[in-house]
């Protein structure tokens, strides 16, 4: 009895060898496995680099027609809508503030004089004038201030696009008006970091809007801001747009075209980069003698069925695999077919 356990235990000591040998073979198998690949030259190819992104158009200038005094709103002199020129009255405040300051001016004026006169006599003092000529000119400065406050006037020519209080009402908080200018638009748009040395002031931008089909509007850039935001890694540009016929409006959302210098760029079939699951990061295989590397990639302007692509670690004959690539891993061994 005692023989015949020995013998099992022996058995399946034999078996367990026998299994380990067969897994080491079929790990050597996978191991040794050879994808069958199909792969492109890399080569410069000339292309015509141009940039098309979105953007919301805005008044080139808004300003919020706030007065620096609160009190009661005597008249509102405009609508929403209303088209108002430059100088143009738009909000009257409660003028109490402002008439018994223009008094209190006035007699300081008649004042000022009657002491001039007596100083040039030697009946005052220079003391006595200068305190009152101080006197004087601090209460014409808050004349004006108070003039501008309570009969209000519109900065720029424009269209008041929002209206928040009426006649009589107490102002305080938000603005009377919004005023927003139309007859020349401006958008901010973000660019991607690889084109900051491209992108200079005075570049022609095209602008579209679906309203107008295909119909172009030119606007120019007229700011490059320094920084580079580093979570989204664009910068941003300022584009002044011409609207003198005002068929563009602020708020319309439009594509925009920036046309760049011809560069000597590396082109591949769109299909041949691969995008990590759960991320927008890209990536494509070269062969490097007979083994995938995986290499990251940016993704430069598209071409039809191509793409530009971006990388340090990739160069001018280096061979990309453009059949085959979804199977592989990084260090997958490769045979190139034809």
């Amino acid at each position: 009895m005692k023989s015949i356990k020995n013998l099992s235990v022996i058995s399946l000591a034999c078996l367990m060898l026998v299994s380990c040998g067969k897994n080491k073979e079929q790990s050597d198998v996978q191991e040794e496995r050879i994808e069958q690949v199909k792969v492109l030259t890399l080569e410069n190819t000339e292309i015509a680099r141009e940039i098309n992104l979105s953007a919301v158009l805005q008044g080139y200038e808004t300003q919020n027609v706030a007065p620096s005094v609160t009190g009661k709103i005597e008249h509102i002199y405009v609508e929403e809508g209303s088209k108002v020129a430059k100088g143009q009255d738009l909000v009257t405040m409660d003028q109490l503030q402002y008439k018994t300051s223009q008094l209190a001016f006035a007699n300081l004026g008649v004042e000022l004089t009657r002491v001039e006169a007596l100083l040039k006599t030697g009946s005052a003092t220079q003391q006595a004038y200068d305190q009152l000529k101080l006197s004087y000119d601090q209460t014409k400065e808050n004349l004006d201030f108070l003039k501008s406050n309570t009969y209000v006037k519109a900065p720029f020519s424009g269209v008041i696009a929002a209206k928040n209080y009426e006649d009589g009402e107490l102002y305080a908080g938000q603005p009377i008006l919004i005023l927003t200018q139309i007859s020349t638009l401006k958008a901010e748009i973000a660019i991607p970091e690889l084109y900051f040395p491209q992108v200079k002031v005075g570049m022609p931008m095209i602008i579209k809007s679906e309203i107008y089909g295909d119909k172009e509007f030119v606007g120019t850039i007229e700011r490059v801001f320094p920084t580079i935001d580093p979570t989204s890694h664009t910068f941003n540009v300022k584009v002044k747009i011409p609207n003198a016929k005002e068929e563009l409006r602020p708020g319309m959302y439009v594509s925009t075209n920036l046309k760049l210098d011809k560069v000597n760029a590396i082109v591949v079939p769109y299909q041949t980069v691969l995008k990590l699951q759960g991320s927008n990061d890209r990536y494509v295989f070269i062969n490097r003698n007979g083994v995938a590397e995986r290499v990251p990639v940016v993704l430069g302007q598209r071409i039809d069925d191509n793409v530009e692509i971006i990388s340090d670690k990739i160069n001018v004959g280096d061979q990309i695999v453009v059949t085959g690539q979804s199977r592989l891993v990084d260090g997958s061994k490769l045979n190139v077919v034809k």
